[in-house]
Parts: structure tokens; sequence; C-alpha cells
């Protein structure tokens, strides 16, 4: 195990990668700096490929590595490819990944939801008779960040978000997870 020294912002990210611990006033690595660089990129690009494809239509390798260069990130498709194995993400019959918490709510939104609507940052999410509650259970369970709850009745549900953008956001992944097949 070696010392290093490191910047605050870097420390904190390495403290809640679990790559740093601090013994008698020491902070020490748990693998060389170049490995927290790596890690760190590996995990900022996850997190943009989680919202590319909750907000977008990502049918192949090659456009989740032209829309990650478009966000900043120089990639390659077997980069990406790695990331699709270690994120768990799937393809749906219809081609477009989706993520593997995405898909018991893809499930329930294609089966039970008959629409979508939205005004401002409250989303609607209009369903069968007796079936919105499941939903939005599924709905909390995937873990959306821009959600803030959900409210249900017998046959509609709430979703409350906190931003206007985030609310048009939430509206276009319900309605694509919906739409899918």
């Amino acid at each position: 195990m070696a010392e290093y020294r490191i910047g605050a912002s870097c420390m904190e990210y390495a403290m809640k990668q679990s790559i740093m611990h601090r013994t008698a006033g020491i902070w020490h690595a748990l693998c060389e700096p170049r490995e927290m660089t790596l890690i760190k990129g590996r995990n900022d690009r996850q997190d943009v490929i989680r919202d590319i494809v909750r907000s977008k239509s990502i049918r192949t390798q090659h456009a989740l590595v032209s829309e990650l260069k478009e966000a900043g990130f120089s990639c390659t498709q077997a980069t990406v490819s790695r990331d699709i194995a270690d994120m768990g993400l799937r393809k749906l019959p219809e081609g477009v990944y989706v993520l593997a918490e995405d898909m018991h709510l893809q499930r329930m939104m294609s089966e039970l939801a008959v629409g979508v609507d939205r005004a401002n940052n409250l989303v609607l999410v209009m369903a069968q008779p007796g079936t919105a509650p499941g939903i939005a259970a599924a709905i909390d369970a995937a873990g959306l960040p821009e959600i803030v709850g959900t409210l249900a009745g017998n046959d509609t549900i709430l979703v409350v978000t906190r931003e206007e953008e985030e609310g048009k956001a939430l509206e276009a992944h319900l309605d694509k997870l919906r739409t899918a097949r």
C-alpha cells in the first residue's frame, strides 16, 4: 500500500469509492493513482451512459460511442461493450437498450400504462383500472434520480420531479418504456 498526496475533491471521490482510507491521520491509497483515474473515468462514463440510455433510443454500440463523444468522453466500441456488460444493459425486442433496473418498469409500463402526460414538473401516468399502485411501485423501485415522489390512485399515478426540465425528460422516458413492446 502506497501513500499519496492528492487534492481534496479527489480524496472525497476516493473515500466514496472505498479506494482510500485514513490510518493515524495519513491517507492510504488502495490502488495506484492511475487506477484511481481509470475508476473515476469509468464511473463517470457509466453515469453518462445511464443518462443517455434513459433519455434517448440507443440501438447500437456505435450510436452510444457517438453520444459519449458528444458528452466529452473519448472511448472505443470495445470500452462501451465492457460498460454494457458491467451495467447489465439489455436490449428490448425492438432493439433499444434499456438499463437492467428499468426492465421491470418497462414491462409494467408497456403492459399496463395507457398514456403519459405532463404539466411543468408533474408527470401523469394513466393506467388500466387497479394497476396504478403496482406501476408506482415499479417507478419508485427504478430509483430514477429526478423523481421526488409518486402518488397512486386506482388508475392514475402522479410523479413529481423538482424541475420542469426533469419532468420533460421523465415524460419522454416513461413514454418510451410504455410504447416499447
